[in-house]
């Protein structure tokens, strides 16, 4: 790969003094980029206890507002890499600022939205968005933090990544209760806008300008795998689409076949960027053919999130429609992972250098465990108690997730070359978003057929999808304990 067009250049282009001393505003930028980024991410979920009203207010069916969850997190996903290419050559100020006044506009446009296409379209748009935002985070940790306090601000970044996805329905439910459930589902999008703005007021305060030595520009544009990124975004939505169509799910069977080519073509097609070397694929394969842990860990990654992002719409769609539940007394009701992930993910940060891959293990076990109970709980439960019923699994479900996340990004790049960093970072947290965009269109089909089915209750329902959520975190469990007989050998590299 050219090194011209990698990400890790920052080492090179950052400002002359940075590389020496670091800078005194570091915590104060990386609080603001945080309240930024967490704003993305919060958005992949809060959404989720808010599809019933969106659902009855603009009139559309089950499988169209799942479009409202999935569509923003496979633009997230797919964003992330072109734009940490964008954020090397342009400067990462610029970009931040850039991303930031789009996620601004695109989540009033969200909020005004008057048909489901509409929303949409602002939803994609929002993701492109939130997908922009998170390279130039990652970015600025590289760029404005050394040694021990680097493994500190990815740590809090880590952390801002799971809590974000964990709290999103409790803060959906509170926004409902808050400006009514008829409308309300309005006022996810339209809170972005204050934050929004605040945080783009300071970080054009805060934010150092990241300057390219001249001789090292490059054409931004021309440096992105355009191809791979087109190839990958198609292959991923003819996954999804039937998936999200599960009315129709015999009769598109053939996309599967077509998205196994346009993946199998996207592999061909990295593989030959990486060879020629003209220009940096969107993935290089070196990393998982090469790099020791980081396949599994980015296989790891993705697994997960097929299984954590999903619950999430199944637990409102399950306590909204199938109990009658209000909105905040759905977010409410998983309060509890939410709790015991933001406890254990502050712990998670500074444990696993100690730990390791075993945190995760640990994690992981933890959440199949945890969510297993909750299926078998509610599987019969009332109205009255299912929230009671399942406080006790979903903590201990939670306690377990806050181990998964953040561990998980520090050791799959733990071996990764430097000159690979940015890249590296990138991949991997489009895997992640990937996995949430196919794990919350492949768990709301099965809730749904479930549901459709003779004789089948929502009990009965949510039952069958939580299962196949845990089957989906036992095979992460299985990717991280062969990780951890590799890791001995796998000194953690935490500088």
């Amino acid at each position: 790969m050219a090194n011209r067009a990698e990400p890790s250049s920052i080492l090179s282009t950052a400002p002359a003094g940075l590389a020496d001393q670091p800078d005194p505003r570091r915590w104060r930028v990386l609080s603001v980029t945080l309240t930024a980024g967490f704003m993305g991410l919060l958005d992949v979920s809060i959404v989720t206890v808010a599809l019933p009203s969106i659902e009855r207010s603009l009139g559309s069916s089950p499988s169209g507002v799942q479009w409202v969850v999935s569509g923003y997190a496979l633009a997230f996903g797919l964003a992330l890499v072109p734009a940490g290419r964008l954020g090397d050559a342009w400067g990462r100020r610029q970009m931040f600022l850039l991303a930031l006044s789009g996620f601004v506009m695109t989540s009033a446009l969200a909020g005004a939205a008057a048909t489901l296409p509409w929303l949409i379209a602002a939803r994609l748009a929002q993701g492109c968005a939130a997908g922009m935002l998170s390279p130039q985070n990652s970015g600025l940790i590289q760029d404005l933090f050394r040694g021990p306090e680097r493994g500190q601000a990815f740590g809090l970044f880590g952390a801002t990544v799971g809590l974000s996805t964990a709290i999103g329905p409790v803060v959906g439910g509170v926004i409902l209760a808050v400006f009514g459930e008829p409308e309300g589902w309005r006022w996810v999008f339209y809170v972005n806008v204050p934050i929004g703005l605040l945080a783009l007021v300071l970080a054009f305060r805060l934010v150092p300008v990241n300057r390219r030595n001249v001789s090292e520009e490059v054409d931004p544009v021309g440096h992105l795998d355009l191809v791979g990124t087109a190839l990958l975004g198609s292959g991923v939505l003819a996954m999804l689409w039937p998936l999200l169509q599960q009315d129709a799910i015999g009769r598109l069977w053939w996309l599967f076949v077509l998205a196994a080519l346009l993946l199998a073509g996207f592999v061909s097609w990295e593989i030959r960027v990486t060879r020629i070397g003209r220009s940096a694929p969107l993935l290089d394969l070196r990393l998982v053919t090469s790099t020791p842990g980081y396949a599994s860990g980015a296989g790891l990654g993705l697994t997960y999130f097929v299984g954590f992002s999903g619950i999430w719409l199944v637990f409102a769609m399950f306590f909204q429609t199938g109990l009658g539940y209000s909105a905040l007394r759905s977010g409410l009701a998983v309060t509890p992972f939410a709790v015991g992930s933001a406890v254990s993910a502050m712990v998670a940060g500074r444990a696993v250098s100690q730990w390791g891959r075993r945190l995760t293990v640990l994690g992981l076990f933890c959440v199949a465990a945890g969510l297993s109970a909750t299926a078998f709980l509610l599987r019969g439960a009332t109205s009255q108690h299912a929230a009671w019923l399942t406080a006790g699994p979903l903590l201990f479900a939670g306690l377990g997730g806050g181990l998964v996340i953040s561990p998980n990004i520090t050791l799959t790049l733990s071996a990764v070359p430097v000159r690979m960093a940015g890249a590296a970072g990138g991949a991997l947290q489009t895997s992640q978003r990937i996995g949430s965009a196919i794990g919350t269109a492949l768990l709301a089909s099965v809730y749904y057929s479930t549901l459709a089915a003779p004789g089948r209750s929502a009990g009965s329902a949510v039952f069958v999808a939580l299962l196949c959520a845990v089957g989906v975190v036992l095979m992460a469990l299985l990717l991280a304990v062969l990780d951890l007989r590799r890791e001995a050998r796998r000194p953690l590299n935490s500088g």
